[in-house]
């Protein structure tokens, strides 16, 4: 079957080729997807689990790429809770060969049904986008109706899905991003836009959480606003800088099937629109995952058409 897989850690996505590997088989509890469409995160290159299994070997020519959507061909031994011909959708693990493929092997428990009546495309923009949104927001920065939110990068892939699901919610959202970015942040329901280029985080204010994607200065500054017993919810890595009278929180998103299911009824009637940058087939792929030039949204990689 057709894949992409990368062949070198210093080249990142340059490194990329696409090419030839076996079909994949189901381990216990496992099923096989074949895949129709698939989500790409350009961080992947500097994840450890992209090089190297659980034990800590090295991995040789991984099939890049953890979110996707498409339908259950083959179920392993043990596995309950889906039927062939399901369609699915969610993340798979990241120490596995991946989803930019034509099939993927992948544990049961990391997949959610994936309604008829949304796209695969729509599916795969939304597992690592929605749940990293969902999980900072709800179960690490305890968002509660009427607190404000500094949402960073709200016009990027997650934060586009951090400033809906806070709206839904019933916080006072303020995005940043680029001059260029103001209405489409806007329109994805902040009360209000922050320009990082012109504009300093330090004349906000306080805010109660700050959901951060960007990391460095940015996040030194946003630390400094957060109001006692506010929290810091960095996608980034470990804080650098931590709030005075508050928490700080780094995660690495779970594939968690019951708000998969939360992430996907809100995409069906309208109150998530994920921010899709570039949609392309797998023979297009490499140049997808290759611009010249800088991309905002996700990119989604059409397996199947």
């Amino acid at each position: 079957m057709k894949a992409i897989v990368a062949t070198d850690p210093s080249a990142d996505a340059a490194g990329i080729t696409l090419t030839d590997v076996p079909e994949p088989t189901p381990a216990i509890n496992d099923v096989i997807v074949e895949v129709h469409a698939s989500g790409f995160v350009p961080a992947e290159w500097e994840w450890p689990s992209t090089w190297a299994d659980r034990s800590g070997h090295e991995r040789i020519r991984p099939v890049i790429g953890h979110e996707f959507a498409g339908v259950v061909t083959a179920l392993g031994y043990g596995t309950t809770g889906l039927s062939v011909g399901q369609r699915v959708f969610g993340i798979t693990d990241w120490h596995r060969d991946g989803t930019l493929a034509e099939a993927v092997a992948v544990e049961s428990r990391n997949l959610a049904p994936l309604p008829g009546d949304v796209p695969f495309t729509i599916g795969a923009s939304l597992p690592i986008s929605g749940l990293t949104a969902w999980q900072g927001l709800f179960d690490h920065g305890r968002l509660q109706s009427g607190q404000t939110v500094l949402a960073h990068g709200a016009a990027g892939a997650v934060g586009s899905v951090v400033t809906q699901l806070a709206h839904e919610f019933g916080a006072y959202i303020i995005g940043t991003g680029r001059a260029k970015d103001r209405q489409a942040v806007l329109d994805y329901g902040a009360n209000e836009f922050l320009d990082l280029d012109n504009e300093s985080v330090a004349d906000i204010g306080g805010v109660d959480l700050v959901f951060d994607v960007i990391g460095g200065a940015i996040q030194k500054e946003s630390a400094g606003i957060i109001r006692p017993g506010g929290a810091l919810v960095s996608v980034v890595g470990p804080v650098q800088t931590r709030p005075l009278d508050g928490r700080a929180v780094d995660f690495v998103v779970e594939s968690i099937p019951e708000q998969l299911v939360q992430v996907a009824q809100r995409a069906r009637d309208g109150r998530i629109r994920p921010h899709i940058g570039t949609i392309a087939a797998l023979d297009e792929a490499i140049a997808a995952l290759n611009p010249t030039t800088r991309r905002t949204g996700k990119t989604v990689i059409q397996v199947r058409t």
